[in-house]
């Protein structure tokens, strides 16, 4: 069975930037507060009239020019997102028809922050087993319009972007995702969520007074939950393929916060200079952050064939997952 490969990647980001100085005058804050906590600077914010789908084409167009494909040779497009244009239907399906990808049958996968990693292990069994030749996975995000920019302990994490990864076969041994580890655990959802605008807590008067329809989150127990969930499925897909944390030459990582992947990176005894960061830049772009900090790395020459790397994330639901790939 052939494994599968990351022939292209590509990521985009909104052209206004938000920095903590300018959030300083938003909300009861200071730079030196949001720095401290959470690494973050800046973050991008899409334009009025910008939507999910728009960035996640952006992204997508960069991606397939590195890979030389062709929207229509295009089999599969799965997108992670929570911020889709719409309810209904998929922001895939709205990629799908922007791109001219005719041939592909699109839909979104919902894991939140974890949601191109899901994205990424959806699209690796189709390649596997030969039903589908080129697919595109992104991840994209405009949570920008889902905070609550009253509430200085979550408006300063989120930042607007989009990143994509075409994958193709090889039958190059050396090569390849190795394999992909998801969980999900329901029982922590109250968490981090937005409790209001669905069938629970239809939108409604009520609703929008109360911020229902915005991000709610422990920062506490999601950092807990977080260092453990991210270093224990990281240690289960080395072993699995035979790994030791040794052998990881760099670390592709939803990027949530600073103190998170510090923390993370100690438990497993690696290094951050192994660990590409641009959260500073961006901040929490949720599903976007992993393919965009990949791009970012492959772009700059960090990755080298053969070269093994290892990938996490987390998001709400709980939802996590890791996976180990050969460049």
């Amino acid at each position: 069975m052939a494994r599968t490969q990351i022939i292209g990647t590509g990521s985009y980001a909104p052209e206004k930037v938000l920095t903590n100085a300018d959030l300083e005058k938003i909300v009861d804050t200071t730079d030196e507060w949001i720095t401290a906590r959470t690494g973050i600077r800046k973050r991008r914010v899409a334009a009025p009239g910008e939507a999910t789908s728009d960035m996640a084409v952006q992204a997508a167009r960069r991606a397939l020019e590195m890979a030389g494909v062709q929207p229509e040779e295009l089999g599969l497009i799965v997108v992670g997102t929570v911020t889709p244009d719409m309810p209904m239907p998929s922001c895939a399906a709205v990629v799908q028809a922007k791109l001219g990808a005719k041939n592909a049958f699109a839909f979104d996968v919902s894991a939140a922050c974890s949601g191109s990693l899901y994205a990424l292990n959806v699209a690796d069994q189709f390649i596997r087993t030969g039903q589908v030749k080129r697919a595109l996975v992104i991840g994209a995000e405009m949570l920008s319009r889902a905070v609550n920019w009253e509430d200085r302990n979550t408006c300063v994490l989120f930042g607007d972007a989009a990143g994509a990864m075409v994958l193709a076969p090889t039958e190059d041994a050396e090569r390849g995702l190795l394999s992909t580890h998801l969980y999900t655990d329901g029982s922590f959802a109250d968490i981090l969520c937005i409790p209001g605008g669905g069938t629970s807590k239809p939108t409604c008067e009520a609703v929008l007074k109360e911020k229902l329809h915005t991000l709610h989150m422990n920062g506490r127990e999601v950092f807990k939950f977080a260092v453990r969930a991210l270093a224990d499925s990281t240690h289960t897909a080395l072993k699995s393929n035979g790994l030791h944390v040794r052998d990881v030459d760099h670390v592709i990582s939803h990027q949530a916060n600073i103190r998170i992947l510090e923390a993370v990176l100690q438990r497993l005894e690696l290094p951050v200079e192994k660990c590409w960061l641009n959260l500073h830049e961006y901040g929490n772009t949720s599903s976007a952050s992993l393919p965009m900090t990949l791009d970012e790395a492959n772009r700059a020459g960090r990755l080298k064939q053969g070269d093994v790397v290892a990938m996490m994330a987390i998001g709400a639901g709980m939802t996590w997952g890791s996976a180990v790939m050969r460049w």
